[in-house]
């Protein structure tokens, strides 16, 4: 908890958390594989992934929840769509309840598909107005820094609207400190349920992913990207803060340090990526509950945790959600 104290609660920190473990699997994977001055270069498509193996976790794991009735029973564990490839995180009982599921749901079925994304990134991601008129000349400064770290230049992000500076300098630093979106955990186990034959569906679309941050007010854009510059160097250590609560089923340091930081720090960015998403999602397993059969569903760990989690919206509508 030390670090923690260190790290204080800042939008920047949100940012941090908001693009390692909320950001969609897919733009982070793009984010990450392709320059952001090179939006139109083509980047790897869906291509089959071996199944990896995961260390095992120290202690019990991720966390991991369970919403019965008389004839479903349904899954909910929160990833993390970039990981280092050493994170340990393999557990026996989500091993087992994920052999049991006969489908697997995650935020969107094809995660792996980057090149999916570019024509969204192209048609979203591009400004009328450049960033260096919106920005402070300090502020263009950092960003020129932080441009040089990833090889690309301030001018060179110029014409990018500020959600997606934003988050091509929030991916830099990550992919530098050894976290890979092919380690990510909807890969892993998309790899694993292709292998045993296990049908994947998703709750959204990347095109959905995509829209939920281009449509955000441009000043909620802008925090966003100056939360980013100004955390640029300590990126990575905050994501391992992160890391670590997930990786050991730690949901109240999630909750603490992610989910309620964003609600106070960044309400905009809190209600479009979490509250909005966690409606909809809790209404997909609503519909799910309603049928029968299991199924894994995994999601990004922030949506379940804290007073606006699945979880939570799932109980007040009178279902029993028991963490396992």
């Amino acid at each position: 908890m030390s670090l923690l104290a260190r790290l204080g609660t800042s939008a920047a920190a949100t940012v941090r958390f908001t693009a390692g473990t909320i950001l969609g699997a897919c733009l982070a994977a793009a984010l990450a594989a392709a320059p952001a001055d090179a939006l139109a270069q083509t980047v790897a498509t869906d291509a089959a992934v071996a199944p990896r193996a995961v260390p095992p976790a120290t202690g019990a794991g991720p966390a991991l929840w369970v919403v019965r009735d008389a004839d479903s029973t349904l899954y909910l564990f929160g990833t993390v769509h970039v990981l280092k490839p050493t994170t340990a995180w393999g557990s026996a009982k989500v091993d087992a309840a994920f052999e049991s599921a006969s489908d697997i749901y995650f935020e969107i079925s094809n995660p792996d598909d980057q090149a999916a994304i570019i024509p969204l990134v192209q048609r979203y991601g591009l400004g009328t107005e450049p960033l260096s008129h919106q920005i402070t000349s300090g502020q263009l400064t950092l960003l020129d820094f932080a441009a040089r770290e990833i090889g690309s230049s301030a001018a060179q992000l110029d014409p990018l609207r500020p959600w997606l500076a934003g988050l091509s300098l929030a991916m830099a630093p990550l992919t530098k400190a050894g976290y890979d979106p092919a380690s990510g955990v909807e890969l892993t186990l998309k790899a694993r349920a292709l292998a045993a034959g296990k049908p994947v569906h998703g709750f959204e679309t990347i095109d959905e992913q995509v829209r939920i941050l281009a449509t955000l007010p441009e000043e909620a854009q802008l925090e966003f990207l100056r939360s980013s510059l100004e955390a640029f160097d300590d990126a990575a250590t905050e994501l391992d803060v992160m890391v670590e609560a997930w990786a050991t089923g730690d949901v109240a340091t999630i909750q603490s340090v992610g989910v309620d930081e964003m609600k106070a720090e960044a309400p905009a960015i809190y209600e479009a990526l979490l509250t909005r998403r966690n409606v909809g999602f809790a209404d997909d397993i609503q519909g799910l509950l309603a049928g029968s059969g299991t199924a894994f569903i995994a999601v990004g760990a922030a949506h379940l945790a804290g007073p606006d989690s699945v979880q939570a919206m799932l109980e007040a509508r009178g279902m029993s959600v028991v963490q396992q």
